[in-house]
């Protein structure tokens, strides 16, 4: 694992979005289209506005993929992943080929094998991720299940998540937050060829620790990425700030660390 630091979350996302689409442009080089896992919530907003203005990237052969959404959610509901990705993502490049996570279908099982059978037919090649103020990845809340091999599970959100969609604005209080979610696996998402982590901002800080220094294992679900070498974790000096003083003092110095699992 690759850690990155920057100075505050805009210049990480634009250096993020700058990896990002290197990546994709080789994977459509390579492999004649890329097949990518989206992430979303208020931490990804810099980043996803960055990548989809950078010039050069032939979003016709990108096929796209997204890790979680609520459980009865509509897609007209302002905290719809769907809807986010829709505004942020496809509206903006013109992706054709996406498949949605539909968790107000009515049959939600036969929904979900769809959306996995369309995800294994192929590796992905590049998977965004964020890291929640729990240190969830996707919607694996602590403990998270690091043995299942399915694709996407249906999952029960835990109360420190439900408070951080509360408090980034996209539900008014607790009680609207939905209880259960569908969430890519965590094994799933280390199937990708490589994994980007944008994680910036205060709030994350104590996750960032988590997932870099502490043990790996489910009650710090991120700290799986560990197990990736091909994974870039972007902090920034806030996120950054909770960890142990000999890391953060080899990130200032040399701006990149490499952490084995």
């Amino acid at each position: 694992m690759l850690v990155r630091l920057f100075q505050n979350r805009q210049v990480l996302a634009v250096a993020a979005a700058d990896q990002a689409a290197s990546a994709m442009r080789s994977a459509i080089s390579e492999r004649g289209h890329c097949r990518v896992v989206l992430a979303t919530g208020a931490s990804q907003f810099e980043f996803l506005d960055a990548l989809t203005q950078t010039p050069g990237l032939d979003w016709n052969r990108v096929e796209a993929f997204h890790l979680d959404e609520y459980v009865g959610l509509p897609v007209t509901h302002p905290a719809s992943f769907r809807k986010y990705l829709l505004e942020r993502v496809i509206r903006k490049t013109g992706i054709r080929n996406h498949h949605f996570l539909e968790g107000d279908a009515e049959d939600l099982t036969s929904a979900i094998q769809k959306v996995s059978r369309d995800l294994l037919s192929a590796p992905i090649d590049i998977a965004f991720v964020g890291i929640g103020e729990n240190g969830h990845i996707a919607f694996n809340d602590p403990p998270a299940d690091f043995e299942t091999e399915q694709p996407y599970i249906v999952v029960e959100l835990d109360e420190a998540c439900r408070q951080q969609q509360v408090g980034e604005g996209w539900f008014t209080d607790i009680s609207q937050v939905p209880a259960q979610a569908i969430s890519m696996t965590p094994l799933q998402i280390l199937k990708a060829r490589e994994i980007l982590a944008v994680v910036p901002d205060l709030r994350k800080a104590n996750a960032v620790r988590m997932c870099l220094e502490g043990e790996i294992g489910p009650v710090a679900p991120a700290s799986i990425l560990r197990r990736h070498s091909n994974t870039t974790v972007f902090v920034d000096a806030d996120s950054s700030l909770m960890l142990t003083p000999t890391l953060r003092n080899k990130l200032e110095r040399d701006l990149q660390v490499t952490i084995a699992a």
